[in-house]
């Protein structure tokens, strides 16, 4: 039986400008919330935030915390960070920590970036005459980019950034026409740059139509920033060779296997997201590229690779990395400004550099487990907490069954939720029995 939910539209008119109170009102007359539902989103949310949260997002009615915890251990081209994450996923930092300590211990970790410009894209979608567009746009370029630093972004400019080169694409239609595509190349210096390289392209799209006589029909910055790679390598010496071949034919699985792949790229972005949240950046733009930049060749693959030189463990990670520290919700969320005073970076590329290990860092740390001992049981370990959080436990009575399931978990492969009521229960019957 399909179900359907009936709402009276009128509530929702004028919705975006009530007042956060009068929003609960509304949404309590739809029968989306609860007097208790009001309680929680009141009890939960710091009044500060919820006023910045208004400038932020449209129809507020609360926030959603995450918990911000720190991964310890790194020391990323000689110099040692604390990592801030925000995540709710269990062992996360404490995997991210853990291998952290073991790379300090037998070898390093190194990272540069090769190239420094963010990509904007100038559609026409059906050209006329392609290599006389291409033409007229090659023998104006310079003109054209002089023309968008001095009246777009003459700031960024004087701080060493804007653009620097454009280039002209084209793309054979089904329907038999040619649609051109041209790329403008900028450097954004520490902003992540979505904003402003949208703004060249749409000043750009009025001398380009009139040098050209085609209609522009789209400017939008592209997130497969292939022009700017961030790389990160991890170097482990006296690896004993069994443990290091297990974790060479599991990198060559997700290399060669999409299906593997996928899940593998998961686990280095369970390491780069919880920074990029933390820092107020934006991880679906980051996300977006890494997968495109992972799917390049046509076959979506690992964008990292792991091989033994001699007795040597060698890691690499490459993929656009675009991230900012000045501009946006980086500048105006007090707790992104804590996260990147935590990490102490100053710039944009060391930030991204930063990223780029911790990623690479979670995967060595996946990759050992599931050649090992298996992920579900370092992952139960940590899940313990989760688990008897779950139940009614009073806080004496935690203290025990956390201790009951970490010796249930030694003998058995999982536990679960119904594990530990089966021994909060039977606590209980023993404490009635005595």
């Amino acid at each position: 039986m399909v179900k359907t939910r009936k709402i009276d539209k009128a509530l929702f008119k004028g919705f975006s400008k009530l007042t956060r109170e009068e929003r609960f009102e509304r949404l309590v007359a739809l029968g989306a919330l609860t007097p208790a539902d009001i309680h929680h989103l009141q009890q939960t949310t710091n009044p500060e935030l919820t006023a910045l949260a208004e400038n932020f997002v449209e129809n507020v009615i609360g926030c959603f915390p995450l918990p911000l915890g720190v991964a310890t251990n790194f020391c990323i081209d000689n110099h040692d960070y604390v990592i801030p994450m925000a995540v709710e996923e269990t062992s996360i930092i404490a995997a991210a920590s853990r291998t952290a300590r073991w790379v300090h211990e037998k070898g390093y970790i190194s990272t540069e970036i090769a190239g420094d410009t963010i990509i904007g894209q100038i559609q026409i979608a059906k050209v006329k005459n392609f290599s006389a567009f291409k033409a007229i746009i090659e023998v104006h370029q310079q003109a054209l980019i002089q023309a968008a630093n001095k009246e777009v972004i003459p700031n960024l400019v004087a701080r060493g950034g804007g653009v620097e080169r454009i280039s002209v694409r084209n793309l054979l239609r089904n329907d038999g026409a040619v649609m051109a595509v041209v790329h403008v190349m900028l450097n954004p210096c520490d902003a992540m740059g979505a904003n402003v390289i949208t703004q060249v392209c749409e000043f750009l799209r009025g001398p380009i139509q009139a040098l050209t006589g085609e209609t522009v029909t789209m400017c939008i910055l592209s997130n497969l920033t292939d022009t700017k790679i961030t790389r990160a390598k991890v170097v482990l010496h006296n690896i004993d060779p069994a443990q290091g071949e297990a974790i060479m034919e599991a990198s060559l699985f997700a290399e060669m296997d999409p299906y593997r792949a996928a899940t593998h790229n998961k686990g280095i972005l369970n390491g780069i997201d919880p920074v990029l949240i933390a820092t107020g950046n934006d991880w679906r733009a980051v996300e977006a590229g890494i997968h495109a930049y992972a799917a390049r060749s046509g076959q979506y693959k690992a964008v990292s690779s792991w091989r033994m030189q001699g007795s040597d463990l060698i890691g690499h990670f490459a993929a656009p990395v675009s991230v900012g520290t000045v501009g946006g919700v980086t500048c105006l969320h007090p707790t992104a400004q804590l996260s990147l005073r935590i990490l102490n970076v100053s710039s944009a590329n060391e930030l991204s550099r930063v990223i780029a290990a911790v990623g690479l860092v979670q995967n060595l740390g996946a990759l050992r487990a599931l050649t090992s001992e298996g992920i579900v049981k370092g992952h139960m370990k940590l899940h313990i907490n989760n688990l008897v959080l779950a139940t009614d436990a009073t806080q004496e009575e935690k203290i025990i069954i956390k201790k009951q399931l970490e010796d249930y978990l030694s003998l058995n492969a999982k536990i679960t939720l119904s594990d530990a009521t089966t021994l909060l229960a039977k606590l209980r019957a023993e404490q009635v029995a005595s």
